[in-house]
């Protein structure tokens, strides 16, 4: 998980969670790659096309749907079929393409995923016979050039044979590898997807590049989609995933599971994204709005993805249980214009039920299957306090304040004691958790973060230091990177700038 990542708390003090920092996303290929013009089949008995833009229309949607669900699972069967990662993203965008001509012409086929993952192999294949013909155009050169020698003996001829092998020689293109067989080979699929998501998520990548390719290629979202997510120009996403991908072929990471002594480490940098990619779709770092559903709930999806690959790894489901739990609150969090809802202040009964209760059984589950809690298992139980507690004053702080100690011990963070601090202003008062705070102020960990100043402004306040609180709260609105923050702790600044009747304070 990112270093200075926490679970979010229930902050009485501030809004209604203390979010972690986890590295903003960045960017991806662009969307629908042109492909060579050649066509693919549409498959008999398909569903019969629509004139015009009515066909069109249909054919994108039925488009966007399967490749929303199926993306993970084509991207990957391509990835082990060519041994390329970025050949395979390539080709699956060029059978994109070409389905949304193909298909409002001739109507969808009977096995749309199956039209998609035909298409892609034979634009894989097309690119390793244009890139046969280059290779022997350049063996033809040297030979020229040694006056008939090669390095191995090997006539030309024979080595125009050997052109027409994948990566590493593994197969040529015969008629038999060019038939429509077995890249849905059921007892491969979960690998593929697996493997791709250790892939997209290597450490050989920045954090910011892991999280835009796993939610290219395993989440299925556009360059667009990602780039209004995150608040970057598409152009910008485009450039990056380029770079990444160029990364992945340079440093040669090969399209497989990690041996089993690296798994569960490289599992921690899969999770690490999820958590990422849902914290800023739970509180978003920057924009005008407080909640970007849609990114959380993306995230939920490809973690309980995860879940269904892994089911006895027990911060998989942790990871889960804190998502669910935490999206829960969603619906009460904001108000009818969007703005932010204090905790202390939102409509319980409007939390999702449904989701809770998938949250607590992904907890129990987490529980049972490990032994003792990891840090996403430890931050779930801190949002099962908050679950099952029917009001702030109900909350169970004492018990919370001790799972932010445990957490702190495993993943020691500025962020987790800044929220350890929020749990003992509520279980003990604001005097001891200043004493955390202007401890962690001094340490300058958190410097040009809003989330200090946003907390020890709300203590000041409640210790009846105007004019401190008023100066850390107007700290904390120039440094808030998101407009309906800014805007609570605006007001906030305002209401302590109304001249009191009387006041008691020692500043």
């Amino acid at each position: 998980m990112p270093d200075n990542a926490a679970a979010p708390v229930g902050d009485s003090l501030q809004g209604d969670d203390l979010p972690g920092d986890g590295v903003q996303g960045d960017g991806l290929p662009s969307d629908g790659l042109p492909g060579d013009g050649v066509q693919g089949e549409a498959g008999g008995g398909g569903v019969p096309g629509e004139a015009g833009a009515d066909a069109g229309e249909s054919a994108r949607r039925a488009v966007e749907a399967v490749w929303r669900i199926d993306a993970a699972r084509i991207v990957g069967a391509l990835a082990r079929f060519t041994g390329d990662f970025a050949l395979a993203e390539d080709v699956a965008q060029e059978a994109v393409t070409e389905a949304l001509v193909a298909w409002a012409d001739s109507g969808v086929p009977r096995s749309p995923a199956g039209w998609l993952l035909t298409t892609g192999r034979r634009r894989a294949i097309d690119a390793f016979r244009r890139r046969s013909t280059r290779d022997e155009r350049y063996a033809e050169l040297a030979h020229q050039l040694t006056e008939g020698q090669t390095s191995s003996g090997a006539p030309v001829a024979a080595r125009s044979t050997a052109a027409g092998c994948l990566p590493g020689g593994s197969f040529t293109l015969t008629s038999q590898q060019d038939s429509d067989d077995l890249l849905w080979d059921p007892d491969r699929v979960h690998d593929d997807v697996l493997a791709l998501m250790f892939t997209a998520c290597h450490p050989v990548l920045a954090p910011q590049a892991r999280v835009a390719l796993t939610l290219r290629v395993v989440g299925g979202l556009s360059s667009e989609e990602i780039a209004r997510a995150f608040l970057v120009p598409t152009p910008t996403i485009q450039a990056r995933i380029t770079r990444a991908k160029k990364t992945i072929a340079a440093a040669r990471v090969p399209f497989a599971l990690p041996p089993a002594h690296e798994r569960r480490e490289r599992l921690g940098a899969v999770l690490s994204v999820l958590y990422v990619i849902f914290t800023e779709g739970s509180t978003a770092t920057s924009g005008a709005d407080l909640l970007r559903p849609d990114l959380a709930f993306e995230a939920i999806r490809l973690t309980r993805m995860l879940v269904a690959l892994l089911p006895d790894e027990a911060e998989v489901h942790g990871l889960l249980a804190l998502c669910e739990l935490t999206a829960a609150r969603f619906p009460a969090r904001t108000g009818p214009d969007g703005e932010p809802v204090l905790l202390a202040d939102q409509d319980r009964g409007r939390w999702d039920r449904a989701a809770i209760r998938r949250g607590l059984a992904a907890f129990e589950r987490a529980s049972a299957v490990g032994r003792g809690l990891g840090p996403y298992g430890l931050q779930a139980a801190i949002a099962a306090c908050h679950a099952r507690a029917p009001a702030v004053a109900a909350t169970d702080w004492e018990r919370i304040v001790l799972l932010y100690e445990a957490l702190g011990q495993v993943t020691p963070s500025p962020i987790v004691d800044l929220n350890r601090a929020v749990a003992v202003a509520m279980a003990h008062g604001p005097l001891p958790a200043l004493e955390i705070v202007d401890a962690l102020a001094g340490g300058g960990l958190l410097n040009g973060s809003h989330l200090l100043p946003t907390v020890r402004g709300e203590l000041l306040t409640r210790l009846g230091r105007t004019t401190q609180a008023r100066a850390e709260l107007e700290q904390a609105a120039r440094l808030c990177g998101n407009a309906r923050e800014r805007a609570i702790l605006l007001r906030k600044v305002a209401a302590l700038s109304a001249p009191p009747a009387h006041s008691d304070e020692t500043d």
